[in-house]
């Protein structure tokens, strides 16, 4: 793994001197609510839109929040290396809830995305600094045991998300989905105020906010990603409003640019793509935001229209790799302690290649333990990829630049993931309708199966054809992630003393 010795020290004390094992609970009590919110909605539209309308727009109940979360991890994981994580978690936490209570009492469906995006302000500041405090609050070898319990909470939450959504749907009513994150964020909300207490540190008298950088930050993601999300669903890629959007981001980011070269205090520092690790963990991390799509979008409709599952069964089939990728991240750590984090992550994302290249040669129409079992075996990958990696490049950064470091890796995620259900989607239904001579799309063929109407033979063999595809492109993904962190990551990270 490698260290600088001596002379490139933490620039901090331990992150709290009080009761560790309270504010553990409270940072995953946190990290559940940002997980679920992002999943446990998507159950429920039906009775949403039959109490509020707005079918032609609800998709921006999910599109809205994640745009706001992934805009404002920048700002966040900045404010928090300047004002220190409690407050900013505490705020986020107040904005998250607040809206959470405003989308309860939503009288329409304009309302209740305008308040999914204030929830969703607040859920940035729940991502980042949750995962800041987790390496604060842990040394290096001890860090892979919260990393791992942050990453069993999050798969736990997308398993029951949808679950838990349907439920409160049925038997009581849409709107318990937003009002049962009070008391799991108030108790959450009570144990940080109480019990995390951050050392006296050195600061500047008056410490410069570049508020301008994180308007033009926000203002320029906010376009880019509104693009890529509704292009190829709301209007067609060439059309003037896409075209438009993509025009009017490529001129925020030269304004963002412009700003944050002459900010004493830029939210995007350049240092953050000019370390190697650090550029290196940015872009690889960005590449498995694109592959996860492949599974995590696709596959379900996979299995109901060609394996011919119910439901609840094409679920399981996906869910598998949640419980295979938290164990891998907890053992990863004798992995990387004996051939580093660099190595590790490749042996991981390289594996992971070779699976999800491993998809398209199953047989058709197959069984379900088999792609079952791929999805098993990609989650024990990526365990091994992305925590090694996290654990890595958060240890190569004192206190006063981890908040921003690691918002910039959760925040190349998450565009990864704007930028694969894009370009995956566009790939599914070009294959799509190639095979069916020019007529459906990937969303028509998930509504038909939604109403329980069984695909004819040429659209399952259709619909194979094109998540196959899509998890060759996946693979490219995987492949390109390797090959950054071959040629660009340091062979040893240079890990600070704790």
């Amino acid at each position: 793994m490698g260290s600088t010795g001596s002379a490139a020290r933490e620039a901090a004390r331990p992150a709290t001197t009080g009761r560790r094992g309270a504010v553990v609970a409270a940072l995953m009590l946190s990290m559940a609510l940002a997980a679920l919110d992002a999943t446990i909605v998507s159950t429920a539209v039906p009775q949403i839109v039959g109490d509020l309308g707005g079918f032609s727009v609800f998709s921006w109940l999910f599109s809205g929040y994640l745009l706001a979360v992934t805009v404002t991890l920048p700002v966040y994981g900045k404010l928090s290396d300047t004002f220190g994580r409690k407050p900013v978690l505490i705020a986020g936490s107040v904005v998250f809830l607040l809206g959470s209570l405003l989308c309860a009492v939503a009288w329409n469906m304009g309302a209740l995305i305008a308040f999914r995006v204030v929830q969703g302000l607040g859920g940035g500041a729940l991502q980042g600094t949750v995962q800041t405090l987790a390496a604060d609050l842990y040394p290096l070898k001890e860090r892979p045991k919260i990393q791992s319990k942050l990453s069993t909470v999050w798969a736990v939450s997308a398993v029951a998300g949808p679950g838990l959504g349907g439920v409160l749907a049925a038997y009581a009513d849409w709107r318990w989905i937003f009002l049962v994150n009070l008391p799991i964020g108030a108790l959450a909300l009570w144990l940080i105020v109480r019990h995390l207490h951050e050392p006296e540190r050195e600061t500047t008298p008056h410490a410069r906010v570049d508020w301008a950088g994180a308007l033009a930050v926000f203002a320029c993601g906010g376009v880019l990603l509104t693009a890529l999300v509704q292009g190829g669903v709301a209007w067609p890629w060439l059309s003037a409003p896409s075209l438009a959007l993509f025009g009017a981001g490529l001129a925020l980011v030269a304004v963002v640019v412009l700003v944050e070269r002459r900010a004493a205090e830029p939210i995007i520092p350049g240092w953050v793509w000019r370390r190697r690790t650090i550029a290196a963990v940015n872009l690889a991390l960005g590449a498995l935001g694109l592959l996860m799509v492949a599974p995590s979008v696709f596959l379900p409709t996979y299995a109901q229209s060609v394996l011919g599952l119910a439901p609840v069964a094409a679920g399981f089939v996906l869910s598998v790799w949640t419980l295979s990728w938290p164990v891998s991240a907890a053992l990863s750590q004798h992995v990387y302690r004996r051939i580093g984090f660099r190595n590790t992550a490749m042996l991981g994302i390289g594996t992971a290649a070779l699976i999800l290249f491993a998809f398209p040669f199953l047989p058709y129409p197959g069984q379900a333990w088999q792609p079952t079992l791929l999805m098993l075996l990609l989650g024990a990958a990526l365990g091994l990829f992305q925590l090694p990696l996290i654990v890595g490049v958060q240890s190569t950064v004192g206190w006063a630049e981890r908040g921003t470091t690691t918002a910039s890796v959760l925040f190349c995620r998450q565009t990864g993931q704007t930028i694969g259900a894009a370009v995956f989607g566009a790939v599914a239904n070009g294959v799509l309708a190639a095979r069916l001579g020019g007529a459906g799309d990937l969303d028509s063929v998930t509504r038909v199966l939604d109403a329980g109407t069984a695909a004819p033979e040429a659209t399952r063999r259709a619909i194979a054809d094109a998540v196959h595809a899509v998890y060759i492109g996946a693979a490219g993904a995987a492949a390109l992630a390797f090959l950054v962190l071959l040629f660009l990551a340091p062979r040893k990270f240079p890990v600070l003393g704790d």
